[in-house]
């Protein structure tokens, strides 16, 4: 076997890196030595971001990045740099906003030629090795870029300076006047209502992403205005995507996306985001119905984490990969043949009927529209119906498939399992701590809250610096990358929820500190906070992001939380973050308000209107514990707890806008007070 050299990737901690390093194309990581590099032998940059469990991205690599040919022609016109989008959010979001001006689009893996000074001038997604079918190839593309680069450079840099205005513009632009208030609540429900599928439920057509942070905005108008159809849309999303295939019905957790409508195929890859974000939408969902199986939803998400994304440190791992062996979905799918093999007779009847399956498969090829043999396990009707159709018990047939899924699950553990991209992210963690405390506190769980605390101490003993101040990235030992605005919000927010879940006070200090790290350092004169530091690296824009995409911007969870800080602290500087930035974010709402539902779900408790209860006494009574027990019970986002050590009988004290009323000593008074 042919010994491969490395180029200089070699050195790097990210797996996606890595799977690049023995490539024949010279690249480098995003750094001075490459811009360097690009100044001294005049060429342009080929900057290409994606991450380790992306699919496009592997076959990109084996078609081009792995080809002797495609690497000779980047080394003679292009210096070639590769960036992980998920160790470099900042650099994939401000070179995706260039890629979606030029082109209207945007996806992975992203591929941007930059002026040596950093300035884009064409940007693209997915290239084949070859041009066919309209599409550009990459090795087309590079000798189109030679001659335009050697002959029209002054065209390029018109071109990359003209571009580079007009997103800046977009991107800095100026707080307005404008708030945000109940119109903009009803104009983001309306937008919503207007995409919900009635028949499937989510929004919009395929492919179909969750959107958890739309769920979250959903229910929390429905607390808001009590409006049932507003609650049953989110019913209605969440049952269908627990029946369909894009939850893995043997190991739990939500792959990625559907490529249907139906929630039926999946795009197979598992993120940490996507779990914390559901995990947290059926907690919220089990809160506001009382529906077990939606509770039970959310256990089993914690449970795959546990088993497959934590590390021995107790932190959470990124991501599993869609491909093994070659091939997107391999792991998780099946032959009625395999099912008859590993179960008895009856059971793998039962199971093949339960789960959809047929001889021929019921995953059929989008390329070819034939079945391919293979079947991807969901409920075309749920459980309890299914039996009842039978003329069966729905618990017995409930406890034989859970029997025929552990089965199934220890056989598919010998299969070749997909790539699991180890790196540990701060804000990612900080997504998953908050989801274990919200479900401790709504289950009355203990081990989920201890299993939060225990994350919270080792993450922020990684991470936090002798200053205060956060890395983003943490894998093999290495705590590197100056944290983002993402890393302090999505933190400070898991730290927040776990005061919530436990009382210790030491949380909410953290939390605050982090709070007010984002004030000093991530804060920008036009409103909100930008994507990185004050003294961060210098890029060609300081991005301020407002949009939800996959997961909440920072944004939106940097005004939540100040707004909950302020009113648990009282700190009138995180107010008036929370109000600027409001302003600075209405232009946003009021374009395109589902887009920030998020932001929205803060503004919603605010209105509904937002409480805060301060509960007094001995920690761990009976009485004390009675008290925060009734307020976990019930779907209350829009309260908020304080706790108070006290030698004395346990109390709890409502205040609202700052008028407090007398305080009550009993749960039913407590609810009574609340609900009024």
């Amino acid at each position: 076997m042919e010994e491969r050299t490395p180029n200089r990737l070699i050195h790097e901690k990210s797996p996606y890196l890595q799977q690049h390093a023995y490539n024949p194309v010279e690249w480098y990581p995003w750094g001075e030595e490459a811009f360097a590099r690009a100044k001294a032998e005049d060429k342009p940059i080929f900057l290409s971001i994606g991450y380790a469990t992306c699919h496009w991205c592997h076959v990109m690599e084996r078609e081009s990045f792995e080809d002797e040919d495609v690497a000779a022609l980047m080394r003679s016109t292009v210096v070639a740099v590769k960036v992980d989008r998920e160790e470099r959010p900042d650099l994939d979001m401000l070179y995706m906003s260039f890629c979606q001006a030029m082109t209207g689009q945007g996806g992975w893996p992203l591929n941007v030629v930059l002026t040596p000074e950093g300035r884009p001038f064409f940007a693209a997604t997915y290239l084949p090795k070859e041009s066919s079918f309209g599409r550009t190839g990459i090795k087309e593309l590079l000798e189109r870029l030679y001659v335009v680069w050697s002959t029209n450079r002054q065209d390029v840099n018109a071109s990359a300076s003209q571009l580079f205005d007009a997103v800046r513009a977009q991107l800095e632009t100026p707080a307005g006047t404008a708030s945000l208030d109940i119109a903009s609540l009803e104009a983001a429900g309306s937008a919503l209502a207007a995409s919900f599928d009635a028949e499937h439920g989510g929004f919009g057509g395929a492919p179909k992403f969750p959107s958890p942070h739309n769920l979250l905005f959903l229910l929390r108008e429905w607390r808001r205005t009590g409006e049932k159809a507003t609650r049953d849309m989110v019913t209605h999303t969440l049952t269908a995507m627990r029946n369909g295939g894009i939850w893995d019905h043997l190991g739990g957790g939500f792959h990625r996306y559907a490529t249907d409508t139906r929630w039926f195929l999946p795009h197979f890859e598992k993120m940490l985001y996507d779990q914390a974000l559901l995990a947290m939408a059926y907690t919220e969902g089990y809160q506001a119905t009382g529906r077990e199986d939606f509770k039970q939803t959310a256990r089993d998400i914690f449970a795959y984490v546990r088993r497959d994304l934590t590390g021995p440190d107790g932190l959470f791992y990124s991501a599993e990969d869609a491909d093994s062996e070659g091939a997107e979905g391999t792991f998780y799918a099946w032959t009625t043949a395999q099912i008859r093999e590993i179960l008895p007779k009856d059971d793998a009847a039962l199971f093949v009927d339960a789960y959809g399956m047929t001889d021929a498969g019921n995953w059929v090829s989008e390329a070819t529209g034939q079945a391919t043999g293979v079947n991807i396990p969901f409920l075309p009707v749920p459980l309890d119906q299914f039996a009842v159709s039978r003329g069966l018990a729905p618990e017995a047939v409930a406890a034989r498939l859970a029997r025929c899924r552990e089965t199934l699950l220890a056989a598919r553990e010998k299969r070749v399992r997909p790539l699991c991209d180890d790196k540990v992210l701060t804000d990612w963690n900080g997504l998953m701590l908050a989801a274990l405390a919200k479900a401790a506190r709504a289950f009355g769980d203990a081990a989920l809250a201890e299993q939060a605390r225990q994350a919270a101490v080792t993450l922020l003993a990684a991470m936090r610096q002798p200053d205060g101040r956060l890395r983003h990235r943490l894998r093999q030992g290495e705590a590197a990358i100056p944290g983002l605005l993402d890393d302090y919000a999505f933190l400070a927010w898991g730290l927040l929820e776990l005061y919530q879940a436990i009382g210790d006070p030491a949380w909410l200090n953290v939390a605050t500190e982090l709070a007010q790290t984002l004030l000093d350092h991530f804060a920008v004169p036009e409103g909100g906070f930008s994507l990185i530091a004050d003294d961060a690296e210098s890029l060609i824009v300081r991005q301020r992001v407002f949009f939800d995409a996959a997961i909440p911007s920072g944004n939106s969870v940097a005004f939540w939380l100040l707004m909950a800080l302020f009113r648990l602290t009282g700190r009138q500087a995180f107010q008036e973050g929370a109000q600027v930035l409001s302003r600075a974010a209405a232009a946003q709402v009021a374009s395109h308000p589902a887009a920030v539902s998020f932001l929205l779900c803060g503004v919603s408790e605010l209105l509904a209107p937002a409480a805060e209860v301060t509960v007094s006494g001995r920690t761990g009574a009976p009485d004390t514990t009675a008290l925060c027990t009734a307020l976990a019970g019930q779907y209350l986002p829009e309260v908020l707890v304080r706790f108070e050590t006290a030698d004395a009988p346990a109390t709890a004290r409502v205040c609202r806008a700052g008028a407090c009323l007398q305080p009550v000593a009993t749960p039913d008074a407590l609810l009574a007070v609340l609900q009024k």
